[in-house]
């Protein structure tokens, strides 16, 4: 039970140091194009039985989006997708490793599919965000900013082995 709980933590973990690195990667000109209030409309219309947008910088925008996009991101994005981190380790045979960093990139990177094939497309950006706001950069950035939200829970990982051990 507690592999998952530390999962859950380390996603969140994870998201944190996902956003950070996107607050980096965009000072460097180095965007997606997703803001937290495109997701906080997503979520919103998801509730409404809307998945798909045509643009969803188009879409009417709503009250407290920005807040609502970064607790979905947290919660769902974050603690729900880590969740997937020890199904991961059990698949490749690697439930009982120490050292999460390397694994946990690996398994970030692997969830840099999400962007390119559930969130852009629902946003009305295409596949791999072909149709993406001009400038951003839509392969780079969930490639990177993925890799980081694996750190965080390979990190979180590590240093709850490290306090129990």
């Amino acid at each position: 039970m507690e592999i998952w709980l530390v999962a859950f933590i380390g996603g969140i973990s994870g998201s944190v140091f996902m956003d950070i690195t996107e607050v980096q990667l965009s000072k460097h000109g180095i965007s997606s194009g997703v803001k937290g209030a495109y997701i906080g409309r997503w979520f919103y219309g998801i509730l409404g039985g809307v998945f798909m947008h045509k643009d969803i910088a188009k879409t009417k925008p709503i009250n407290n989006e920005a807040r609502i996009g970064l607790l979905f991101h947290f919660i769902v994005g974050g603690g729900a997708v880590a969740l997937l981190y020890p199904v991961f380790l059990i698949i490749i045979g690697f439930e009982t490793i120490s050292n999460h960093l390397l694994l946990s990139s690996i398994f970030g990177l692997l969830t840099g599919v999400f962007p390119w094939f559930i969130l852009m497309p629902s946003f009305g950006w295409g596949m791999f965000g072909t149709k993406a706001p001009a400038g951003s950069k839509p392969i780079i950035s969930p490639i990177i900013s993925h890799i980081a939200f694996g750190l965080g829970i390979g990190a979180t990982f590590m240093l709850y082995y490290e306090i129990i051990a």
